[in-house]
């Protein structure tokens, strides 16, 4: 009988792709979120929070491996450092987490709070794998939805995303939880890079907007690391599927 795998972050974007894959391999899977879960779904839902390091020592009985997908726009080191600290103490044998691509060269905030939760894995004293991904088209999506809802959508020069698939994500995270601890491993990126504008123009024809767009230009060592392209990878293992396959098959755009 194998132990049950912990996810952080199962019910979000990644998590919701993650868990019956993990299922479908004939693992249990126990879920730690701050609201639960949805009953009769075959998940050990439990109830904890990360940041205020409530609830974690009880969702790691028994528990080998963790799968730590849970993230937000700030704060993400205290959490995965709370997460790690209690998994020392449970004795957990691997804990799996996805990073950015560019964590390491984007001097943003999101981007240094990811580095500083790669190195909070690393250093627990614990097995480890680290996966550093691009941003989902889903998140890609939401920003362009935000910005269309301008009257004139600003095109930063320079700004580029090699956006992947969240389910490729999903099946490679699969993978690395089921293997052997191989600390970083390679990046993955989509198979695409677009300017911002090509995104931009991408999405206004699918959804039948129009908007102006207007350049400018982002100041500041962000913006050069940006146009410098540090938020792209150029690994040989890349995603297939593109920015225009999620469009045409996006239920409401």
């Amino acid at each position: 009988m194998t132990s049950p795998i912990l996810i952080t972050g199962g019910t979000g974007t990644l998590g919701r792709q993650v868990v019956p894959l993990l299922q479908a391999a004939g693992r249990d899977v126990r879920v730690l979120s701050r609201h639960g879960g949805d009953p009769g779904d075959g998940v050990d839902h439990l109830t904890g929070d990360l940041f205020e390091g409530k609830g974690i020592d009880p969702a790691l009985n028994g528990v080998e491996t963790v799968l730590h997908l849970a993230g937000g726009s700030k704060g993400d080191e205290v959490a995965t450092r709370n997460l790690v600290e209690a998994a020392a103490r449970a004795g957990v044998r691997h804990v799996v987490y996805i990073s950015v691509i560019g964590a390491d060269r984007v001097p943003l905030g999101w981007f240094t709070s990811k580095l500083a939760a790669e190195r909070a894995v690393a250093d627990a004293g614990l097995p480890w794998t680290v996966l550093r991904a691009a941003q989902f088209h889903e998140l890609v999506l939401s920003m362009l939805q935000k910005m269309a809802k301008l009257p004139v959508i600003p095109v930063p020069g320079g700004l580029r995303f090699q956006p992947v698939d969240s389910g490729e994500v999903a099946a490679r995270l699969v993978e690395l939880t089921l293997g052997a601890p191989a600390g970083l491993v390679p990046d993955l990126p989509g198979p695409t890079v677009y300017g911002i504008g090509d995104l931009a123009r991408s999405y206004l024809q699918a959804s039948g907007r129009h908007r102006l767009t207007m350049p400018v230009r982002m100041p500041g060592k962000a913006g050069r690391a940006y146009r410098e392209g540090a938020n792209l990878s150029h690994e040989a293992a890349t995603g297939k599927r593109t920015w225009e396959d999620f469009l045409a098959a996006y239920p409401t755009i």
